[in-house]
C-alpha cells in the first residue's frame, strides 16, 4: 500500500466495522482485532467506503456493528490514507482509539436477499 493524499474536505468521521456488538462501556483503549495487530494499524472507512468494505471482507456475516469515530480527535499523522483498490483511499489509524472517540454505534443486519450495498443505499447514520 502506498500513501495517499487525505480526501480534500477530510471527512468529519471515520467508521470501524466490527463483527460483533462493542464493548459496554467502551474502554479508554479499544481492544485490537487480529488483523489491526497483524498489520500494525487499525483498518477503517469513510462513509462512501463503508458499502464496498462490507461487500469485500464481510460477505459471509449477516450482520455487524460500525463504529462512528470522530476524526479530529486524531493527530493528522496518526492516520495514513492508503491505496485500497476502488477505495479512494483508505483511513489507517497508526495508533488506538477509545471511548472519547466514539460518537455512535450502530447494527447492521442483512436479510438473505440483499447485498450490503442494498442495506447502505441511502444511509443516513453515514457520514
Amino acid at each position: 500500500m502506498s500513501g495517499e493524499s487525505p480526501p480534500s474536505p477530510l471527512p468529519t468521521y471515520v467508521y470501524k466495522i466490527i463483527p460483533s456488538a462493542p464493548p459496554s462501556p467502551i474502554p479508554d483503549f479499544y481492544p485490537l482485532s487480529d488483523l489491526d495487530r497483524q498489520d500494525g494499524f487499525i483498518h477503517m472507512s469513510t462513509a462512501r467506503q463503508i458499502p464496498i468494505t462490507s461487500s469485500l471482507y464481510f460477505t459471509e456475516f449477516k450482520s455487524f456493528h460500525i463504529l462512528k469515530l470522530r476524526l479530529s480527535n486524531f493527530p493528522q499523522e496518526s492516520v495514513k490514507w492508503d491505496e485500497v483498490p476502488g477505495t479512494n483511499g483508505c483511513p489507517h489509524l497508526y495508533g488506538n482509539f477509545g471511548a472519547k472517540d466514539v460518537v455512535d454505534s450502530k447494527e447492521f443486519i442483512r436479510a438473505d436477499d440483499q447485498t450490503w450495498e442494498d442495506v447502505f443505499r441511502n444511509e443516513a447514520w453515514l457520514e
